[in-house]
């Protein structure tokens, strides 16, 4: 016979620091990782509401926290629905005395628990510190900032570019873009998205994009250069299935050859407003077969006023929703903007397609007038 299990003591022993307030926000329990992480014995803790903490406290952004702490858990109290606070930020230190102060992060997560009657009981209350995952965000930022290009002109031909960080990720992607000039009134516009997050993530997106910039300036075609990438990836540990699109744009024969290796597809938007995705060849991602595969390209033709967009899967992609659902509500949001304007495209296709809550995901874009 299974014996009974004893839900106190897995409460308490959880490795994460949490707390049970009554629905009027009076402290029932706390676990060994709450009451250490924040200096506390049960004694102190336990019957005492959780305004009290706000008292103590002389730092104005820790006071801050605490009221939008209080104000989430009164909300879930009754609602009776999870939430998921934004990160919080607050500082520990004395500048009067240290000269610092050191800005600390923590992730909150309140969730109703209920009763037999469905009314709710308890508040089960989960605070992280996330504050090392913070900076080594701050610091895969940073890297990816100084490795992307710049904003500048391809030749004499208007293009924007964005990079956009998740809005509710700890750790960063490893998304590009680049654009380089090639001979004559051409360009190579490429974008990729490595597997991974945080500063390795970064790291191999700068191997990746610096070998398909080379490899863009001198070979023919996006075939052979995605051909070249993927051998480069093989070297790479940590760069299987990474995807990428590139696109070699003539303004001369007015064409645009391009070769995917798992990406989405790029768009080209007709002066019309009709959008085409260019996805009549398609690759697997690079390093993702066990020997080498050789590399297809297509070519299509454009007119002057069309609008090329190549993008990151962060741009179209949603948690339980099929990937045509994206393609056609970017498609949509082309047709209804004026292209005559990249940068203006740019941000009105960031503002249509970011969902209500921020980006989920890491997201690169390319806008070129054609």
């Amino acid at each position: 016979m299974t014996e009974p299990i004893d839900y106190t003591a897995v409460f308490r022993s959880f490795p994460g620091p949490a707390a049970l307030l009554s629905p009027q926000l009076v402290y029932v329990d706390a676990n060994e990782e709450f009451l250490r992480t924040w200096g506390h014995s049960r004694a102190e803790i336990i019957g005492r509401p959780l305004c009290d903490d706000i008292g103590g406290l002389p730092d104005e952004l820790a006071v801050r926290v605490l009221r939008n702490v209080e104000a989430s858990l009164r909300r879930v109290a009754t609602t009776g629905r999870r939430e998921t606070m934004a990160l919080q930020r607050y500082a520990v230190g004395d500048p009067r005395r240290t000269g610092t102060r050191d800005e600390r992060y923590v992730s909150v997560v309140n969730v109703p628990v209920l009763g037999p009657d469905g009314r709710v009981v308890l508040l089960l209350h989960r605070v992280e510190e996330v504050t090392e995952f913070i900076r080594a965000r701050e610091v895969a930022l940073s890297l990816q900032e100084a490795m992307l290009p710049g904003l500048r002109p391809a030749g004499r031909h208007p293009v924007a570019v964005r990079y956009l960080p998740a809005e509710d990720a700890l750790n960063v992607c490893g998304d590009w873009y680049d654009v380089v000039d090639r001979p004559g009134d051409a360009i190579a516009v490429s974008v990729g998205d490595v597997v991974g997050h945080g500063l390795p993530a970064a790291g191999i997106m700068g191997e990746l994009r610096s070998a398909l910039c080379a490899a863009t300036r001198v070979l023919g075609g996006p075939a052979k250069a995605l051909e070249v990438l993927g051998l480069h990836a093989r070297s790479i540990d940590g760069a299987e299935n990474t995807t990428a699109a590139c696109t070699f744009v003539d303004w001369s024969a007015r064409t645009i050859t391009y070769s995917k290796a798992g990406h989405p597809p790029p768009a080209l938007r007709r002066p019309d407003g009709a959008v085409e995705f260019l996805d009549s060849v398609t690759d697997p991602p690079l390093a993702a077969s066990p020997e080498h595969v050789l590399r297809h390209q297509a070519t299509v033709p454009f007119t002057e006023g069309a609008v090329l967009v190549l993008y990151t899967d962060g741009l179209i992609e949603r948690r339980r929703e099929d990937i045509d659902t994206g393609l056609a509500r970017l498609a949509g949001s082309l047709a209804r903007y004026d292209a005559a304007d990249p940068e203006a495209l740019a941000d009105a296709l960031l503002a249509d397609l970011a969902p209500p809550g921020g980006l989920t995901d890491d997201t690169a874009l390319v806008v070129v007038r054609l």
